[in-house]
């Protein structure tokens, strides 16, 4: 019997409607500076605590790109956000470069985000880095309660077909980038292009923080899997969507209950966090209070997964560990990753990462045995958790140049390779 979990959602955010808009008018007439209380402590408290309890209580939308324009080789350079490629459960999205034709002769990337719960906006940092010397594409994966029951099921199997479709479309020139999720699907494709001897293949793939062997050190998120078993998850976290939402009685895993459970692994950094944004509020400090706003509005908004995508990834990737112990099929044909010979691989892992511990990617390598090693590159960031794998300071001056480093250096297949070129093999400290 599923719990009413989303209902319960739905009707606590209606009932809080009038209570947001008594907070948001209470907000403004303690900004007005025409009044007078908005300059004392008393006033600007006011209107700190109106605007926390209105965003602790709102519906996030879906959030933006918002990448106007560039520069791109000393010119500044408008950017256009395209679809591409579409499905019911994807949209493939493209950067382009308006009027640079020196666009299409930069390496190729396509960023596959993960569907685990946030937009692809999340990776807005990691588009960012390589916008001004790639050609990037992104898959923009669809709120699961916005597709209607009649287009059907979405499941890892369906993933990975999502992943081949778009590598064939954008040819053989295309580097895969793979952050967290994905890496599991991406790296199965690939093995299966590989198998059938696919023309398509990519020169190359970089998984970053992805749970390839969830085996070694294993973190809270792979001991919860491994302790509650797939049967649990089918209680406890499966829900149908209620009207009137355009998914009606489709079976979704809810955003909101993987946000809550992300949250409560971190809760008291969560609550320091949101008391120095009262502060930052009450003071009148703009600007940390901006920096705070932008990352939880990112942070907050969150899209439903399908149930049989969010079953079978938890059974095949965290209950079975069926990649690493060779058992994982696609469609009743094996994902043997000993067919992967072509396609160069790159793995970053965070040496903080309380989410995909360390190891856990790395694996790949010893999985793929056929690789030639100046094929191979691992990369193991110092000082960073999870989030660092593909966003902030670090990510932008340390790792993007590296990946971009082994995208340059694996831009052939084998047979086409140079003789002499360097090794890419790389080890993080």
């Amino acid at each position: 019997m599923q719990l009413p979990y989303y209902m319960w959602y739905e009707a606590t955010h209606a009932l809080l409607g009038p209570a947001r808009a008594l907070a948001g008018s209470t907000k403004l007439f303690y900004n007005n500076p025409v009044n007078p209380m908005s300059h004392s402590p008393f006033g600007r408290s006011i209107s700190a605590a109106c605007e926390m309890f209105e965003r602790a209580t709102r519906r996030y939308g879906k959030p933006e790109f918002n990448f106007k324009d560039m520069t791109s080789g000393g010119q500044t350079v408008a950017i256009i956000e395209e679809v591409v490629w579409n499905r019911p459960f994807c949209n493939l999205l493209h950067f382009r470069k308006q009027g640079v034709r020196k666009a299409a002769q930069q390496p190729k990337v396509l960023i596959v985000a993960p569907m685990s719960g946030h937009y692809a906006t999340l990776l807005r940092g990691t588009v960012e880095a390589f916008l001004p010397t790639h050609d990037v594409y992104i898959t923009d994966w669809t709120d699961a309660r916005t597709v209607p029951l009649n287009q059907g099921r979405f499941d890892l199997d369906d993933y990975i077909d999502y992943v081949i479709a778009m590598a064939q479309l954008l040819g053989p020139d295309v580097h895969l980038m793979a952050v967290c999720q994905p890496a599991v699907p991406v790296i199965a494709a690939i093995a299966r292009m590989e198998a059938e001897d696919d023309p398509s293949t990519p020169y190359s793939m970089t998984l970053m923080g992805g749970p390839i062997d969830t085996r070694e050190s294993p973190t809270k998120v792979n001991q919860l899997a491994q302790d509650r078993g797939i049967e649990w998850f089918k209680q406890n976290c499966i829900v149908k969507v209620p009207l009137p939402n355009p998914g009606f009685m489709r079976e979704v895993y809810p955003g909101f209950l993987q946000l809550s459970g992300f949250m409560a692994m971190n809760i008291d950094r969560h609550i320091e966090a949101h008391g120095e944004m009262f502060n930052h509020l009450v003071h009148g400090d703009g600007d940390s209070a901006d920096k705070h706003i932008d990352f939880y509005d990112e942070y907050m908004a969150v899209m439903d997964l399908t149930a049989e995508f969010y079953l079978q990834t938890v059974d095949t990737v965290f209950v079975r560990h069926a990649l690493p112990k060779g058992e994982m099929m696609h469609r009743d044909k094996p994902v043997d990753l000993k067919a992967i010979r072509r396609c160069a691989l790159m793995t970053v892992e965070g040496e903080r990462d309380d989410i995909s511990g360390v190891g856990q990617t790395q694996a790949a390598h010893t999985l793929c045995v056929n690789i030639p090693d100046e094929r191979r590159v691992h990369w193991v960031q110092p000082k960073v958790g999870h989030y660092g794998v593909f966003n902030g300071s670090r990510f932008r001056n340390e790792i993007a140049p590296r990946i971009a480093a082994f995208m340059a250096a694996s831009g052939e297949q084998p047979a086409k390779s140079v003789k002499g070129k360097a090794s890419l093999k790389v080890v993080g400290a």
